[in-house]
């Protein structure tokens, strides 16, 4: 008796369905919003940093990490927002 013909209905039987929805792990219900707010926070933080620095309340260190943080972070944005603009403008020259 060959051993293969009794594996592949087992398999079969076992295998998961395309049509059926994978169980799903934790998967944050909303990724955009949290990166919005880390986005909000990092400028929120490169502000407090300059007004502490023009009271004179804050290292000057300090102050040039977090307007690097925040340089980084709008360049990040910029270039997201272009990339969403270009694929949509590549969308809309698609023939329908």
């Amino acid at each position: 008796m060959d051993i293969r013909s009794l594996t592949a209905p087992q398999g079969y039987s076992a295998a998961r369905p395309a049509t059926r929805p994978e169980p799903r792990a934790e998967i944050p219900e909303s990724g955009i919003k949290s990166v919005a707010e880390d986005f909000a926070a990092t400028l929120r933080a490169g502000e407090e940093a300059a007004l502490a620095a023009m009271t004179g309340d804050a290292d000057p260190h300090a102050l040039v990490l977090a307007l690097a943080q925040t340089e980084l972070a709008v360049e990040t944005a910029i270039t997201v927002r272009n990339k969403v603009v270009e694929a949509y403008q590549e969308i809309l020259r698609m023939p329908v």
